[in-house]
This record gives structure tokens, sequence and C-alpha cells, in this order.
């Protein structure tokens, strides 16, 4: 594994946990020699993020919509930034790079972004591992929907086990270094 796509909030949250183990993913990337691509802000969890890989020498790709350019929040340690177009630039260019995917805590464009790239998994575009760092138990009510959903018959079963769950950074890079995709037919 040598890429790892990081979605996660430009905020910061409530809580300092998220900041501490934003940058603490970071340093678990470095030292597990992963690279990050990530969104190329300096802001939130995401500067966190980048922060704690950079610190510890790693290297660190942002990909930035040149709109978002323009309010300054561009992080200007990274070792490559790309400027898009658009939000759809960004997201096929990271999913291109990297070999799968972890969402941090964040809002609707972390989660817009991450399950984004669990469709592709689900309908067979892609067989990397999607990821969520349970920080907080911040996506326990993401879990708890996917069994909605599938008791409502709206998700197959199974889809739920190709997320990957931990709310240790280690844990969780441990687990996708060893990650074997599942194969499960949509459409059948």
């Amino acid at each position: 594994m040598k890429r790892l796509a990081v979605y996660c909030g430009s905020s910061e949250g409530n809580d300092p946990i998220y900041m501490k183990e934003a940058r603490k993913l970071g340093n678990c990337l470095a030292d597990a020699n992963i690279e990050l691509v990530y969104g190329g802000a300096n802001v939130g969890l995401m500067g966190a993020v980048a922060d704690g890989v950079l610190e510890k020498g790693g290297k660190v790709i942002g990909v930035l919509p040149e709109k978002l350019q323009s309010v300054e929040i561009a992080h200007e340690k990274l070792t490559e930034l790309h400027i898009v177009k658009t939000m759809h630039e960004r997201k096929a260019m990271m999913a291109d790079f990297v070999d799968g995917f972890i969402a941090l805590p964040g809002g609707t464009g972390t989660l817009d972004e991450w399950f984004e790239v669990f469709t592709w998994a689900q309908i067979g575009y892609h067989q990397k591992p999607c990821a969520l760092l349970n920080i907080n138990q911040y996506y326990q009510p993401i879990m708890t929907l996917f069994d909605h959903m599938t008791e409502q018959g709206f998700v197959k079963e199974g889809y739920k086990e190709l997320v990957v769950v931990e709310a240790d950074s280690e844990a969780l890079i441990e687990r996708l270094k060893n990650y074997q995709p599942k194969a499960i037919d949509k459409w059948s």
C-alpha cells in the first residue's frame, strides 16, 4: 500500500480529540511509509492530518479546487499540490492516485467524498478498501444506518462488511495493509 486518501473536516470539531487523532493518523501513515493524498487545505482536521505526516518526514499530496485556493486555505508545505477546476476533478484525481480511502470525522463534504468511493466499490469500479476512523464513536450512526438500510431492503447484506471500521489509527492502517477485497455481486 503506497498511498491512502483521507477525507475529513476542514473544521476542528468541538472536542480536541478530533484534532489529536487526525495528527496521530498522519504520524501513523508516515511511520508506515504510506503517502497521504487529501484535499490540500491547512485548516481543521485536514491540516492536522497533513501536519502529522509532514512532521514525521512523510509525503503529502494535496488536491485543491481553484475556488478554495482563492480563500487562501492551501497548505504551503506539501510535497505536491495539484490545483483542479472542480470538486469532480478533485475526487477523480484523488481516487486515481490511491490504494484505499479513509474518512475521519467531518461534515457533508467528507461524507460525499467517502460515500462516492464506497458506492464505486459496491458496483465494482474498484476493489480498494474504504475505511472509517471512528474517533469518539463519530461514525456509529452511519453503521446503524447501514443496518436500517439493509433491514429495509435498500442495501444488500454484506455491504456493511466492506467497510473497515476502527477507532485506533494503528489498528486501522494494519487492517488496510492486510485488506482482501470481498466479492459481492450487486445485481444478483
